[in-house]
């Protein structure tokens, strides 16, 4: 083992680890998962593994340390919770002494596909099936990169229990990000998704400094190499649809934008296993069925090990991490050229939001900033009817920085080239949800592909007049009375006073940003 690998986890109170296995290939990490009892090989040879209680993001456990550094810059509140260093000194120190005695697995990646924007990152867990995750997840560094002390180094101790009254966490699971010392420590949970998006957080926070806009987006090129960027809360369909087999996947889920193009910020995908199907989402299901795929709390059969994707027993929000390389058409090297077009997608359960419109620039910045969609019964435990979520720049969990420094980054760039703008709704129509139905899929790829080839520069438009957009009205494999939603609805009178509902609530939410 290196002298510099034991002089860095030594910084961190990890003086006398039972066993550090460095960088191991994802091959090992798979084997040592299952010798270690931490998951099961399902048929195809998937990695099946559960977290426990936490079945998605913690977000009133995450907090940032006030220190000097980044005091100024960040977004305080209630996103982003202040933490004392001092007590936060005296729970990594805990940690430390907490994984002594343990086996460490110990990844070092990059972040970023942009070498001129890319961070190094050091992942430290005693788990090797949260290893794999951060080398299927993150860039693994090229072979002509020797070891070197990661850019931020991640600590990831899920066994540990963290105590509120000692130290001033709000639970026994914690995640703390100091920008100062570059470090990221999870305790408590095994959701391997506050890995991801704690170094999601990081980038959040160095790239607007640099002047390149971090998103939570999906992008993908054409032929020409024409670059779409999709932006859409979960469950809206933003990796659905960017896994194009028209086209090239660039990433999906989180990119930067720098004055040279679109980059990956990651190596793998992290997309939802709820459901899926080889019809609708043919590359996405065909992950599932292969080895070097991690499948979080999906259920399989003990007995035949056959998975059910439509067993929501566990959670709905059943999780496939696999190499961005497992999509036949992806860009490995992570890069694109600046956007053509960019599409905001919605959920909308309330169903009364058009199912296509195009955008002026300062309704882009509004969607933007407003990152709307609708929880609907069944994704979060106590949501019984439609909900609306406000999420600013489509990730307030992950904003570092004020929203407004993602928009006005956002907006000098799609003016400078000159981008298109798009909503596409693919939530519901007919009335509500428990009323009217889902958007089929296949009707809303018609849209995504017609806007994306042209095929609605001269398209008929009319002025929706609650929200002001402008609504295309005939659109390739898309019926005209799907494309009215308040034609779609038996009572329009009811649509009217609903839609009006949904305008205030976005007038209000852009009112506190």
């Amino acid at each position: 083992m290196a002298r510099e690998l034991i002089d860095d986890l030594a910084v961190y109170g990890m003086t006398a680890p039972a066993h550090v296995y460095h960088n191991l290939a994802p091959a090992q990490l798979y084997d040592a998962a299952i010798r270690r009892r931490e998951g099961e090989q399902a048929a195809g040879g998937a990695l099946v593994v559960r977290t426990g209680p936490h079945t998605g993001r913690s977000p009133n456990d995450k907090f940032i340390v006030r220190e000097p550094s980044s005091d100024s810059c960040i977004w305080w509140g209630k996103v982003n919770r202040p933490f004392d260093p001092e007590r936060f000194a005296a729970l990594l120190a805990r940690v430390g002494a907490f994984l002594n005695g343990t086996d460490l697995f110990v990844q070092d990646c990059l972040v970023g596909a942009d070498p001129a924007h890319r961070r190094q990152i050091r992942v430290i867990t005693h788990t090797a099936w949260h290893s794999l995750f951060a080398r299927t997840l993150f860039i693994p560094p090229p072979l002509s990169v020797e070891d070197s002390t990661a850019g931020f180094t991640l600590i990831h101790a899920p066994g540990f229990q963290a105590d509120p009254t000692r130290d001033g966490t709000n639970s026994s699971t914690a995640i703390i990000l100091d920008f100062g010392r570059r470090l990221v420590l999870i305790v408590g949970t095994s959701y391997a998704g506050e890995i991801k998006k704690s170094i999601f957080t990081v980038m959040n926070y160095v790239l607007p400094l640099e002047g390149v806009l971090s998103m939570h987006c999906a992008a993908n090129r054409g032929r020409a190499s024409d670059v779409a960027l999709f932006f859409g809360l979960s469950g809206t369909g933003k990796t659905s649809l960017s896994a194009d087999p028209q086209r090239t996947l660039i990433g999906d889920d989180e990119h930067g934008w720098s004055a040279r193009g679109v980059f990956n910020l990651e190596g793998g995908c992290y997309a939802k296993a709820i459901r899926l199907s080889s019809e609708a989402e043919p590359q996405i299901y065909a992950t599932t069925r292969r080895p070097g795929t991690i499948l979080e709390n999906v259920v399989m059969d003990p007995r035949t090990r056959q998975l059910d994707l439509d067993d929501d027993s566990l959670t709905e929000n059943t999780r496939a991490a696999y190499p961005i390389g497992f999509i036949p058409n992806a860009a490995v090297s992570g890069l694109g050229l600046h956007p053509t077009h960019i599409i905001m997608l919605t959920c909308d359960a309330f169903g009364v939001l058009p199912p296509l419109a195009k955008l002026t620039g300062e309704q882009a910045m509004n969607h933007f900033l407003c990152g709307y969609t609708a929880k609907v019964a069944g994704t979060e435990q106590g949501v019984t009817e439609p909900q609306a979520t406000f999420s600013p720049c489509f990730g307030g969990p992950f904003l570092a920085l004020p929203p407004k420094v993602y928009a006005d980054l956002l907006g000098e760039q799609t003016r400078r080239h000159r981008v298109n703008c798009w909503l596409i709704n693919t939530g519901w129509t007919g009335g509500p949800y428990g009323t009217g139905h889902r958007i089929p899929i296949g009707q809303t790829r018609a849209m995504v592909t017609a806007a994306l080839t042209g095929q609605l520069a001269t398209a008929p438009t009319t002025i929706d007049p609650v929200f002001g957009l402008a609504t295309i009205t005939r659109c390739p494999g898309a019926p005209d009375s799907l494309l009215d939603p308040r034609s779609t609805w038996a009572d329009p009178h009811a649509y009217d006073a609903r839609a009006r509902e949904l305008a205030d609530k976005f007038q209000k939410t852009l009112l506190t940003l």
